[in-house]
């Protein structure tokens, strides 16, 4: 069943990020006005401007700062992984974005998988945990086999990708997951959403937050604007 679609409270369920390698300081900052103008949920910038990003955002109580882990592989060693999780809390991160290690799911350690997720779970403290299972790397069976041991390694969301991989996430690959986990956890997509009607589809079914570049938020969120405005 198709739930409804609020366009004009839809910045609450997008995390505006600059998280990509070539990403320069005026993007950063079009990044944190951005999240600003529209009241967005979240920012997601990169480790070396995470404090700068919580600083820069300290009066916007609604707007959290998350903390990426491990980007862009997921291949870091759990005890790394730690390591940056707990760097990002003490900064003042309210979320955390970590890869997954995709390497040992496509080699059936799944227990190694399990394990590295809910070590970062744990170090979290409470703090949500999305774990980024790459699905552009994984066929329908691996999708659904990470995503059940995402939700076992107790994450708050599944999210699908970083956005550096080579194929985008879909409205199928989202229906794939919700049917997988039901409401065991939520779900964020990130890589390739660029235009609004993907986005609401991916909301109807299920799609709880969005990740979003600084290069196509602004765009995906003035055509909300006009849809609500007429």
């Amino acid at each position: 069943m198709k739930k409804e679609v609020d366009l004009k409270n839809i910045s609450r369920m997008i995390d505006v990020s600059t998280v990509r390698t070539d990403i320069v300081m005026d993007e950063v900052e079009e990044m944190i006005d951005t999240v600003i103008k529209y009241n967005c949920i979240c920012a997601s910038p990169m480790p070396w401007v995470t404090k700068y990003t919580i600083d820069r955002l300290k009066d916007y109580p609604d707007i959290v700062t998350t903390g990426v882990v491990s980007f862009p592989s997921g291949a870091a060693t759990t005890a790394n992984k730690i390591i940056e999780a707990k760097e990002n809390i003490a900064m003042g991160c309210e979320e955390l974005d970590m890869v997954s290690n995709v390497s040992a799911l496509k080699s059936g350690k799944y227990d190694y998988f399990v394990d590295d997720i809910k070590a970062v779970v744990e170090a979290a403290d409470g703090v949500p945990v999305k774990s980024i299972i790459e699905i552009c790397y994984l066929t329908d069976d691996e999708i659904k086999k990470a995503s059940e041991l995402c939700v076992k390694a107790g994450v708050t969301y599944v999210k699908t990708g970083t956005g550096w991989g080579p194929k985008p996430t879909t409205v199928e690959t989202i229906k794939l997951i919700k049917e997988t986990i039901g409401d065991d956890a939520l779900i964020k997509a990130a890589g390739g959403v660029r235009d609004l009607d993907t986005l609401i589809a991916m909301a109807e079914i299920g799609c709880n937050r969005f990740g979003l570049g600084v290069r196509s938020a602004g765009t995906i969120l003035e055509e909300a604007k006009k849809r609500v405005n007429g």
